[in-house]
């Protein structure tokens, strides 16, 4: 090897940046964020696990960007292995008991697909449980640091869950710019309504 960096498969040299290359000291037995999710909380799981896919420059293998080659490719047995690998650190990011009842996926992205259809699910009930607990939220025996970050943690919640109702076009009559300060504004009250009166 090359400094480190490069790894043969095949007759050719992969780089570090190639989706396919396979660090030395990556183990299927790691966890890609520190706590398994055990069904509660998806949305901040799902932000560390696509956070540190992102570092390891294997998100290709769970958005389908990375594909499979085709049976006489040279490079397919490369792609199997980073593909279980993936698969694996999933798994052993998810509780036993759900780890368990997705053993038998094909691979990485069907893994993915499975988790985004069981939980990935925006529903009134979760949209009102997130507003009211804004709504309800003061500083009370925290201080204005912890508390801040305990509102921003829930707004930010709320954000993902609408993430479906962001607009995406490119906008020039500068609406877009007057909602999001509208919004600015409105989490701004909310957050000093809740402030001690001191």
């Amino acid at each position: 090897m090359a400094g480190g960096d490069e790894v043969p498969v095949a007759n050719k040299t992969l780089d570090s940046t190639s989706p396919l290359y396979m660090h030395p000291s990556e183990s299927a037995g790691s966890m890609l964020v520190p706590i398994a999710f055990d069904g509660t909380g998806y949305r901040s799981w799902i932000r560390g696990i696509l956070r540190a896919l992102s570092v390891k420059n294997k998100l290709g293998f769970i958005t389908g960007k990375c594909k499979k080659p085709t049976s006489d490719s040279s490079d397919l047995d490369q792609w199997e292995r980073c593909d279980d690998m993936v698969t694996s650190w999933i798994l052993n990011s998810l509780s036993k008991d759900l780890a368990d009842s997705l053993q038998y996926v094909n691979d990485a992205k069907e893994l993915w697909q499975e988790l985004e259809d069981i939980y990935d699910q925006t529903n009134g009930a979760k949209l009102y449980q997130l507003q009211k607990e804004i709504n309800d939220l003061s500083q009370g025996s925290l201080d204005i640091t912890g508390y801040y970050t305990k509102m921003k943690k829930l707004w930010e919640e709320l954000n993902s869950l609408n993430i479906h109702a962001k607009c995406t076009c490119k906008c020039i009559c500068g609406a877009r710019d007057n909602m999001l300060k509208a919004e600015q504004d409105r989490r701004l009250i909310q957050f000093l309504m809740g402030l001690n009166e001191v």
